[in-house]
């Protein structure tokens, strides 16, 4: 599908995710342009294949054909929580990737994409600011990101004093630190991930949603899962995108908090990253004022704001979907005490919708 030329000399068009050698160009966009996991054709096609949620990739060119940037979205759709076209699906950033010529055409032609799409809503995570018609948010998330030590030992001494002596006393368990992304790992994962989030309060994504990444990305993601005493208590899945390492969905177990197995699986994977290569630790978002954003903190790493563009249709109201919302209060207490078997069998369909 070609759409119209919006800014000459771009040309706007949408990918044909099924066409290897375009997405390959694609991707070696993304790489070139230090672009993140959320960028790669790989996470669109995931995120379509494991939630059915439907990934339009916005493409500007040149006349020449040279590719001058990239949008990924997805037409998220839910009975519980409306329809919005989001950049990028189920992510933390995604925005439009490329130079600043790029950055106009690219957002025009995404909420022209969400009004024919009837999503009264257009969310833009992460990337350039676009210009008026935007309600901008740089005060409710923060990200964290640092580089990686020479070595192991030199990555223990870079954590702060108090929380290198939580990773010292994990260190002092007799755990089992597997690192894989086979389907036994995927299943490893996700039965430590759906305890996780119900404890939190929270449904869990489907299963296939993190199947299709892993096989989406194949040796670019994997599954590092520690064991106590046989027993899978932490996991999470990362993604390994230029040079740096993005865990994305972790979590523990009840017992983990008491083993500080979370404190060992970080630490594992930082010494893992760095033998994959990787210089960069990408330890995601968090909400400000939170207890995750403040274990971040404890690592060592420094906040920097994050930038979320939404715009809406005329008389529309922004979508709501943050747990941490006190309109969720209630509803968060009430899945916190749901067994995990209801939790597992209802969560995904609720959560495929939140994108």
């Amino acid at each position: 599908m070609t759409m119209a030329l919006l800014d000459p000399p771009l040309a706007l068009r949408i990918a044909d995710l099924g066409d290897t050698a375009d997405c390959a160009r694609i991707d070696d966009f993304v790489r070139a342009h230090r672009g993140t996991p959320f960028h790669c054709t790989g996470w669109s096609r995931a995120v379509e294949r494991g939630c059915g949620q439907r990934a339009h990739y916005l493409v500007a060119e040149t006349a020449a054909g040279a590719i001058a940037g990239v949008l990924p979205t997805n037409a998220v759709r839910s009975p519980l929580f409306g329809a919005a076209l989001v950049s990028a699906g189920f992510a933390v950033d995604g925005g439009v990737l490329g130079g600043d010529a790029a950055l106009g055409p690219l957002s025009r032609a995404a909420w022209a994409l969400a009004e024919q799409l009837r999503c009264p809503t257009l969310e833009l995570r992460g990337g350039p600011v676009p210009g008026d018609g935007w309600q901008v948010d740089e005060t409710t998330y923060v990200g964290f990101a640092r580089d990686l030590a020479a070595d192991d030992a030199a990555q223990l001494t870079a954590i702060p004093r108090k929380q290198r002596a939580e990773v010292r006393k994990a260190l002092a368990h007799d755990f089992e630190i597997a690192i894989g992304n086979d389907a036994a790992a995927a299943r490893a994962h996700y039965a430590v991930y759906a305890e996780s989030v119900r404890n939190l309060g929270t449904p869990v994504f489907p299963a296939a949603l993190f199947r299709a990444m892993l096989d989406q990305f194949g040796n670019a993601a994997d599954v590092l899962t520690v064991r106590h005493q046989g027993r899978a208590v932490a996991s999470v899945l990362s993604f390994y995108v230029n040079d740096t390492v993005y865990p994305y969905w972790g979590g523990g177990t009840f017992e983990a908090r008491g083993l500080r197995a979370n404190d060992a699986m970080y630490y594992a994977l930082m010494c893992h990253a760095r033998s994959r290569g990787c210089t960069r630790f990408d330890f995601g978002r968090s909400k400000i004022g939170t207890g995750a954003a403040a274990f971040k903190k404890n690592w060592g790493f420094d906040p920097e704001p994050l930038a979320y563009a939404v715009r809406t249709a005329d008389g529309a109201a922004k979508r709501e979907i943050n747990p941490l919302s006190p309109r969720y209060r209630l509803q968060v207490r009430v899945w916190q005490k749901l067994p995990l078997w209801l939790a597992n069998f209802m969560g995904p369909w609720i959560a495929k919708g939140l994108g």
